[in-house]
């Protein structure tokens, strides 16, 4: 009796584990299912949601620090056409996206707003004051030469000579990020200039209630759902989100598309490595080497070189013409790194070291909730000039020049304490399930193969016994 009892026993045992490990197989598609279900919910860019009180105002601070290119010789390019020697100057940083958004406005599953734009100075941040000044192209006669047809450049040059102008200036770096009145001009121009108080957008983006994989896409920009910068279909896309967040469970083997309303276009970003992020694992996204590729290397570029005379036949990498949605100012984007990365341009003007490191854009982001969590913006900003019969200053001019004047680094890092709360809120509930999923199936297993063991064990003895009587 008491065998039977002991194996009896031991095959409940055996029994209960095998129930516990079940349970515990069950609990995993299930957690996932809840998990899933959670992260979906909270990603809808709605009231109450995580994703809208992170999206409606940013949590963590952003700023732009500036690096201007100081010309050290400006009379002997002017007179002699010597070659342009630069010093990088910086950082001057600004804070910047510290206001929420405006004008939100929620319909049938989309969004407008408006992204309010605003930069306060921080000193201690900064290599010096406001009042630095620098050394730089002068962009009134830069513009003026590129949009005024050369049977007109003795216009230009009255105007140069009336107002004691030249190729180069000296300005404070308040007055050239955010404007001056320019004698020439006789109106107030600058890099950014006007900036604080105006606003862009209006943005409408898709909140994701229908369709997660569509939340913070944006469907239109300024009420048109394409751009009219460019003279092509493919360049005037507006693609993905404003790269602040993505879709939820990221797929790394998938480009991210986002616009970019600096750059008046739409770009991708490939996967590039896995990091660790204040205990979060984040992927690291850069941009494809191929985004300012030249079009004889990348033919989806061929719609953005629209001055083939400035970019040599459409052949110079690195640098788009933005003057078209810049009002016209003959402003030239370009990714440091890859403008002056081969020797012909590093030898147009002497004082340049790209570097990846330092010069490369990247977004690191959560791969569970699609979040933005760290990124870097970096953009460098010049101008153009050329040579010409009749204006002067630039009669020594050998060759059309884009002109670096300054680089910019947009940044934003998730700080310790939204860290750790976004580690209690998502992760100690993901971990808390998956111990708890694996305990029991590793408990189950362990209690079904010791109690199963046993009770074969009993049952053998049990038998050996009844044939030896």
């Amino acid at each position: 009796m008491g065998c039977c009892n002991r194996r009896c026993g031991l095959l409940a045992g055996a029994v209960f584990g095998a129930l516990l490990a079940v349970l515990g197989g069950i609990l995993i598609p299930a957690g996932n299912s809840i998990i899933e279900g959670t992260v979906k919910k909270e990603a809808v860019i709605e009231n109450g949601t995580t994703a809208y009180d992170n999206w409606v105002s940013t949590g963590a601070a952003v700023y732009r620090q500036f690096w201007f290119f100081d010309v050290t010789n400006p009379v002997e390019i002017v007179e002699n056409g010597a070659t342009p020697v630069v010093v990088q100057r910086g950082p001057y940083t600004y804070k910047t996206r510290y206001l929420p958004k405006e004008n939100v406005t929620f319909t049938n599953f989309t969004v407008t707003f408006l992204l309010p734009l605003g930069a306060i100075f921080e000193p201690s941040m900064s290599v010096g004051p406001e009042e630095d000044h620098i050394t730089v192209l002068n962009l009134a006669v830069a513009g003026a030469y590129s949009l005024t047809p050369t049977t007109l450049h003795g216009v230009v040059e009255r105007l140069i000579k009336s107002t004691n102008s030249s190729l180069f200036q000296r300005r404070s770096v308040k007055e050239l990020l955010w404007g001056y009145y320019d004698p020439m001009l006789k109106v107030t121009t600058g890099l950014f200039s006007p900036y604080n108080g105006t606003y862009d957008g209006p943005y409408t983006v898709s909140t994701g209630e229908d369709d997660i994989a569509n939340v913070g896409k944006i469907l239109s920009w300024r009420g048109e759902e394409s751009l009219t910068f460019w003279d092509d279909k493919y360049c005037n896309m507006i693609n993905g989100t404003d790269a602040s967040s993505f879709a939820p469970f990221v797929d790394k083997r998938k480009p991210l598309y986002f616009f970019s309303s600096d750059i008046c276009r739409s770009v991708s970003a490939s996967y590039e490595d896995s990091l660790d992020l204040k205990g979060i694992k984040v992927y690291r996204y850069t941009l494809q080497p191929n985004t300012l590729a030249a079009p004889n290397v990348n033919p989806d570029n061929q719609c953005y070189c629209r001055d083939p005379k400035v970019t040599k036949n459409c052949t110079m990498a690195g640098v788009l013409d933005i003057s078209s949605c810049q009002g016209n100012k003959p402003i030239y984007i370009s990714l440091p790194h890859f403008l002056y990365g081969s020797p012909s341009l590093r030898e147009s003007v002497l004082g340049l070291s790209p570097s990846p490191e330092h010069h490369d854009t990247f977004m690191d982001v959560e791969p569970i909730t699609g979040f933005t969590l760290r990124f870097a913006k970096r953009i460098q900003v010049n101008m153009m000039y050329g040579p010409s019969k009749v204006i002067t200053v630039l009669k020594q001019v050998k060759d059309y020049t884009i002109f670096p004047i300054v680089w910019l680094n947009e940044t934003a890092a998730l700080d310790h304490e939204t860290a750790d709360m976004f580690k209690e809120e998502l992760f100690s509930r993901v971990e808390t399930l998956e111990v708890l999923q694996l305990s029991l199936l590793g408990i189950g297993v362990s209690i079904f193969v010791l109690c199963f063991t046993m009770y074969c064990v009993v049952r053998c003895r049990h038998s050996v016994s009844g044939t030896v009587r």
